[in-house]
């Protein structure tokens, strides 16, 4: 039986049974060799890190900042405040980067395995309605590129 806002067609994961999906969600995880505390705080951390190298004192600074951030939440805001040090490639790089970070998850996580597979074959749907790119956004009408990630990660998981 589907649960709240979920029906036989979608699963959504903002808050919901399936929150574990979420990049806010507590699951730690080790990603191009350094843990963090959720998959929010790798991404973030990641958009630091160029061609391989940290970079000066400045984008190390933001690296550890977001790292260690005490909760997912924070590790958003510090990117946020680290704005003009994102690397340059980073539109073109963060769907192949957040992939990689929820196959980590996944492959790490029995459970957030368990409970991607239990969507069987609806359409996932990040509730969000704060962002139209990663989530369906206000009107319902954004991208849902983590829900379509998810997805493939779940397609790759059943060798499809």
């Amino acid at each position: 039986m589907p649960h709240g806002l979920d029906t036989d067609r979608e699963v959504f994961f903002y808050e919901q049974e399936f929150y574990v999906l979420s990049n806010f969600s507590s699951f730690n995880l080790v990603w191009d060799g350094q843990t963090f505390p959720t998959s929010e705080h790798a991404y973030h951390w990641a958009k630091f890190f160029k061609n391989g190298q940290v970079g000066d004192k400045d984008h190390f600074e933001a690296m550890v900042a977001v790292r260690t951030a005490p909760s997912a939440h924070e590790a958003f805001k510090l990117a946020q405040k680290y704005f003009y040090l994102v690397r340059p490639d980073w539109h073109d790089v963060r769907l192949n980067i957040m992939k990689e970070i929820l196959r980590a998850k996944v492959a790490q996580h029995p459970y957030v395995k368990k409970k991607l597979l239990e969507t069987g074959d609806r359409v996932i749907i990040e509730n969000s309605w704060r962002d139209d790119f990663w989530g369906w956004g206000e009107n319902k009408t954004g991208q849902n590129m983590l829900g379509k990630l998810w997805m493939e990660i779940r397609n790759e998981i059943r060798g499809g």
